[in-house]
């Protein structure tokens, strides 16, 4: 056990560690020590005050800071000795395994998973002869909300009566909380409503909980839900000591019931509660901080506060303006990578995003130069049950004799193809030795009713009219036909957070096809999908440091070196459907705030000023986070794109800028180069300019290494040769034999040249 003293706190902690009497708000800014004080708090109890362990409750949210708290509380002052630390979920467990007779339940109840969930789900959609792909997701979130909201099935529907469907979703609902009771099992979301009714329904129960601990603590306050607010105030009823530790500037989970209106109402609901700030940041630089009090100011619905910190002015925020996202994730990659070089560390980088969609440039980007990264908060690009269903077409379109990816898409999206006709052909399959292909070739000779045999036909004819359109569309055409043939974009109408990501997962693909279709002129579709195969073969990566690639939700309490917030634009970060609600369009900006207090050392700021948006490469414009912190950026962009030419300017050049015989204004390489200056950061100069914000030697012992012709082989990527140089050299475009034409930088491309 370590010397306990409080003294290892500063002033401003020491305040509310001491104050042990009545109800105590902490209004802990970001990186100000939150956890220490809180764990200090408890330790004082124990140490100075001499509370019996057995009296002190400490709620936090998540399992990790759970065990994080009960092993500094361990070092600090030995055993807990019966102490409660725990998640608010493994809290009511314990509460509910005690006294759930209390609701007419047994002791021994299940706690169903999500997938136990989806499948009563789905077993009673069935049974109502509703279709699964529409009521499924719509339904699961609508009873998880109104739970969460303490909301019964006749309440739900009457708060929601405009919804559309909503008197299916309330049978689903009705007959869902039936089949849980009749299986003596709760869910996740049963877990905080079954002990809120517990309380609310037994007076015995609800006497006994309100005075077993004297003293109440909560982690993560503005984290809290209407139903976690509830069992919490009745907890701290009897002695009416409740000490809570929050952040309202990082409330960001509203979208799952989380109500910032219990941090800003707390005094009110507490009447003589004291209020205490930790304004002191350990974690990053002056400049970050600026930035990050800046911003947060134009919310109004907050407690006020201003971040402060000792530490260094550090290096001044960046923001980037790439002229496509391509050049967006090149610009990261380098940067990273060049520090990599230098000696830093993977795992000193994060690449956060608002919306995962964002990440495939990202993922190949740092492919090309054999950067070790992991997604967070969502699958690998590649990996998305969205993007496996539309490749699977493809493969499909490549090989009909694929059976897998036959099976994968023969009832997606929803077409009435269901187990029965499905075993039915894999029956033929194994009795004929033929394939799924031409089972279904063969549907009337299944044992089928006259309506399966007729969709199944339907399926057919549907991929032999994408295989006769394969003939004569390009790859992204050819993606585009898949989803209009198949209505495939209907699986995902409902307007959810999922189902808009799923929307913008399903758009990027198309992206990728065509810039992949743009640096590869005459690449077929299996080229295509060798490629991305490649992109998603991450085996030989270290997983010990890795740059994390992350939505901004996934790392809220982590922090990092050097941070890229990136798809700065309007309509992506604020994202579109908030920008109508002045409570949504705040917790984007307090989801920002969030972005930038994750750096600690270098923060940079990117956006494209064009993407692929919805089928069409649109202009976009700089998102109003920006503009709002504007005077404290410096400012930098490349002024050129690496695909707008279409390839490399081999006569079929429909660059929107001038082009003089495939070289820019000076002569000096392939490309376009604009009408005018497109930075005013590099001075009063013609030369090409790319605009990445480090400094490399104009001279390297790459540099000039690499000519027309050389061949080379690339970890990832395979064998190639180089087909142009571009900016003296800096630039190689690189044809491979089985991934098609990349542009690396050669400084850090990882090449080795071949004889």
């Amino acid at each position: 056990m370590e010397n306990y003293s409080i003294q290892q706190l500063n002033n401003a902690q020491i305040l509310p560690v001491k104050d042990t009497e009545g109800a105590i708000l902490v209004i802990a800014g970001a990186g100000s020590g939150k956890t220490r004080v809180l764990t200090n708090r408890i330790a004082y109890l124990v140490m100075q005050k001499y509370v019996n362990p057995q009296d002190i409750l400490a709620i936090t949210f998540t399992n990790k800071a759970s065990d994080e708290m009960k092993q500094r509380l361990e070092r600090m002052i030995g055993s807990l000795n019966g102490m409660w630390v725990s998640t608010i979920h493994s809290m009511c467990v314990k509460i509910l395994r005690s006294a759930i007779g209390a609701l007419g339940y047994e002791k021994n109840f299940s706690i169903y998973s999500e997938d136990d969930k989806e499948r009563v789900l789905k077993r009673i959609i069935s049974d109502m002869e509703l279709e699964p792909e529409k009521f499924l997701k719509l339904a699961k979130n609508c009873i998880s909300m109104a739970k969460n909201d303490g909301l019964t099935p006749r309440e739900f529907k009457e708060e929601n009566f405009k919804l559309k469907n909503v008197g299916e979703i309330t049978e689903i609902f009705v007959k869902y909380e039936k089949q849980l009771k009749e299986s003596n099992a709760l869910d996740f979301d049963d877990l905080l409503i079954k002990t809120l009714n517990l309380f609310m329904e037994n007076d015995e129960v609800r006497e006994y909980y309100s005075h077993r601990f004297k003293y109440v603590h909560v982690d993560e306050f503005q984290d809290t839900n209407t139903v976690q607010y509830k069992i919490i105030k009745i907890l701290a009823s009897g002695h009416r000591n409740i000490f809570v530790v929050g952040d309202d500037d990082q409330s960001i989970y509203g979208w799952r019931g989380a109500k910032i209106s219990n941090i800003l109402d707390f005094e009110y609901d507490f009447k003589g509660a004291k209020v205490y700030k930790l304004e002191q940041n350990y974690r990053s630089t002056k400049n970050i901080l600026n930035v990050a009090n800046l911003i947060i100011k134009n919310n109004t619905a907050r407690k006020s506060k201003t971040l402060w910190t000792e530490n260094d002015a550090g290096s001044q925020v960046e923001l980037f303006t790439a002229n496509e996202e391509s050049d967006e994730a090149q610009n990261v990659a380098m940067k990273v990578k060049t520090a990599i070089n230098r000696g830093a560390k993977a795992s000193d980088f994060a690449v956060l995003m608002r919306i995962n969609a964002l990440s495939r440039s990202f993922e190949q980007e740092f492919l090309k130069y054999n950067i070790p990264y992991k997604v967070f908060g969502g699958f690998k690009f590649f990996d998305r049950k969205e993007i496996k269903d539309l490749t699977a077409y493809l493969r499909i379109i490549s090989n009909p004799l694929d059976s897998e990816a036959i099976l994968r898409v023969i009832n997606v999206p929803r077409r009435g193809i269901g187990d029965k006709s499905i075993d039915a052909i894999l029956r033929k399959c194994a009795e004929e030795e033929m394939s799924v292909y031409e089972a279904i070739l063969d549907a009337e000779s299944l044992p089928l009713n006259k309506g399966a045999i007729e969709r199944i036909k339907e399926f057919k004819d549907l991929i032999y009219n994408l295989v006769l359109s394969s003939t004569n569309l390009s790859i992204s055409q050819l993606l585009k036909e898949i989803i209009t043939k198949t209505n495939f974009n209907s699986q995902y109408e409902e307007n959810t957070e999922e189902n808009h990501e799923k929307l913008m997962n399903i758009n990027e693909l198309v992206n990728s096809a065509t810039e992949f279709e743009k640096a590869n002129k005459d690449a077929t579709v299996a080229d295509y999908l060798s490629s991305i195969t490649l992109s998603s073969d991450t085996d030989e990566m270290d997983e010990s440091n890795y740059v994390s690639i992350a939505t901004v939700h996934s790392v809220k309490g982590l922090e990092f070196n050097t941070v890229f917030v990136v798809g700065l634009d309007e309509t992506i970060f604020p994202i579109s459907r908030s920008v109508n609600s002045e409570e949504e369009l705040e917790e984007e900006r307090r989801l920002m705030y969030v972005a930038i207090t994750r750096a600690k050392k270098q923060l940079y700021l990117t956006r494209a000023r064009s993407r692929y948006l919805y089928g069409t490469r649109s202009i976009t414009s700089e998102s109003r986070f920006l503009k709002e912190i504007n005077p404290l950026l410096k400012c930098t962009d490349n002024g050129y794109s690496r695909y707008s030419n279409y390839g490399y300017n081999n006569g079929y050049n429909n660059s929107p800028y001038k082009s003089y015989n495939g070289y820019n204004k000076d002569g000096n390489d392939y490309g376009y180069y604009p009408d005018e200056p497109s930075s005013n950061s590099y001075g009063k100069t013609k030369s090409f300019s790319t605009g990445y914000n480090f400094n490399i030697p104009k001279k390297t012992q790459n540099i000039g290494k690499f000519n027309v012709g050389t061949k080379v082989f690339h970890k990832k990527f395979g064998r190639g040769i180089v087909i142009a140089v571009k900016n003296e050299g800096k630039f190689i475009d690189v044809s491979f034999t089985s991934t098609g034409i990349k542009t690396l930088a050669v400084e850090i491309a990882p090449l080795e040249i071949e004889n």
